[in-house]
Parts: C-alpha cells; structure tokens; sequence
C-alpha cells in the first residue's frame, strides 16, 4: 500500500432514516484510527469532514429518493477531494457516514482505472433502485448507482458511468438482499459470498477466491467496509444489524490476507453508529480491522 494516506471524514446520514451514523467519523477518530496507523509507519494527513448541508425536513423529490440533494452535493464534493488525493499518489481513507457514500468515493476513485475492482464487505448487496427500493433510503443504493443504474442524478455523479462492471465486484457476507437485488445479481452474474458460502467454504477459501479473481480481472481494488457485515453481537453500533454475520476473527483473518495481497488501493469504513453502541465497541472494532489491512502483525 502507499505509505502516504490521505483520510476524509464524511458525517452523512441523510442516506437512511436512522440519526447517529453522521458521528462515525468522530467515533473512528476517537478510536485511535491516526494513532492506529501512524504506529505503522504511515504518514497521515487528516483533511477534516466534508460539510453535509442537512434539510429541516425529511426530503422527496417524488422518485421515492430521501434528500437527493443533499446526498449528491456531498458525494460531488467527496469525488473530488478523493480524485485529487490520488492525482496526488496518496491512499483514500474515507470514513463515514452511511453507506451512500460510496457513490462519492467509488466516482472520485473509478476514473483513474481501467478496471477498478471493488469489495463489498457488508451484509447488504446495495444494489436497489428507486424502483425495487422499499424504503427510499440511498445508503441502500450505492452500488447499483455505480453500475449505472438508478437514478440519472446518482449514477451519472462526477459526470460520468458507470464506475464499475459488474464482473469486478465481489460481495462478502450478503445475508439480507431485496427480491430487486436478488434479480439483479442473477442478471448481471455479480460475484457474492452469502455467509452460507462463508459457513460452509471458511473465510479462508472466501478470500483466497477472491483475491484470485479480483487479481485477474482488475487494476486496482477499492474495499467498501460496512460494519454490519459483522455479527452485531460483535459489532453492535450499525445502524442495520443483521444476525448472523461474520465474526470478529474472520473479519481479521479477511483484512489480514488483503493485506498479504497488496491489492487495495482504497478503503471505506461505513456504518458505524455511536449512538447505538456499547462504549464505542464497534468504532474500537472497526479500528482493529483497519489495523489488521494496512500490515499489523503479531510477529
């Protein structure tokens, strides 16, 4: 990995219903993530949070959208503090905020690769639509968004799509897909690992196949952390909690050979939610992960 890395708050939680989510940034700050990285010989440079301009109200603008403005204009602003870190040869470290900003960070990011490959480590697809959406929520979105499919507004961000093929995203830890995914993942052949794959094959083989196939077919890899992905007895500060999830250890053993491999070129933590917390449980968690990607060892 670049030893130079560039982190950007982004306190959103205009992209579901859920308050609380907006403090991530704070509460993996609070965690010790500088701290945490610093210990590994990486040079830090903290550039802040992205100003989110919060409506009085719950926004709709009639496509069933909740406050699209306000999700485009700081997902606008994040691709371009995202694309000019990288235009500096640094790592983007963005720290949410729910999950649609991965639309931003994914716009910022794709242009500068032929075939950017992109992990999905959550136990959502993300995939929805307006249309096969059952709540209007956007954090439930992004990735469909970044296959150029949704609203023009969303899957045309930065001006262009769409960021990412199909064939170049892998999915860990899926355990909760709409019938509207579901149908999409089927069509568009979308490689997922539901935790019945994880159960059965073992995170080990899960990683050692994806790591394979994303080495094939891509150029660069950018890793979309959700903490729901994890059990929430484990993780229990999200705002979507999904029993059944992946544990502490199989997230750790997932970051450690990542990191064995070399291939990600960006990272998103997402999701994290102090409100709902227990002593800022998930933020410590999610910081350790971060630890475990970027090279920490026992020995």
């Amino acid at each position: 990995m670049k030893n130079k890395i560039s982190l950007i708050g982004v306190p959103m939680d205009l992209g579901q219903s859920r308050r609380g989510v907006d403090m991530g940034p704070s509460a993996l700050r609070y965690a010790g993530a500088i701290e945490r990285l610093q210990n590994l010989k990486y040079a830090i440079d903290d550039l802040g949070d992205i100003a989110i301009n919060r409506p009085d109200t719950i926004m709709n603008d009639g496509s069933k959208l909740k406050n699209l403005e306000q999700v485009i204009a700081a997902n606008e602003t994040l691709a371009k503090m995202v694309d000019a870190e990288i235009q500096k040869d640094r790592f983007p470290l963005i720290l949410g905020g729910d999950h649609s900003i991965a639309i931003g960070s994914l716009a910022g990011i794709s242009k500068h690769y032929k075939n950017l490959g992109v992990i999905w480590y959550d136990a959502h697809g993300d995939l929805n639509t307006s249309e096969t959406s059952p709540s209007g929520n956007i954090h439930g979105m992004p990735l469909a968004a970044s296959l150029g499919l949704g609203h023009e507004r969303l899957t045309n961000l930065y001006n262009y799509a769409p960021k990412v093929k199909p064939e170049n995203i892998v999915i860990i830890g899926a355990r909760s897909l709409d019938p509207g995914e579901r149908d999409l993942i089927r069509e568009k052949g979308i490689k997922v690992y539901t935790m019945h794959e994880i159960d059965r094959m073992g995170m080990s083989q899960v990683m050692e196949e994806t790591i394979q196939y994303l080495k094939e077919n891509t150029d660069a890899v950018h890793l979309s952390m959700d903490l729901d992905g994890l059990d929430p007895t484990e993780a229990p500060g999200v705002g979507t909690p999904v029993l059944g999830g992946m544990t502490y250890r199989e997230s750790h053993l997932a970051m450690e050979m990542l990191a064995d491999s070399d291939l990600i070129t960006s990272l998103e933590v997402v999701e994290v939610n102090p409100i709902l917390d227990e002593k800022n449980k998930t933020a410590t968690l999610a910081v350790g992960l971060m630890g475990s990607l970027f090279g920490e060892k026992l020995k």
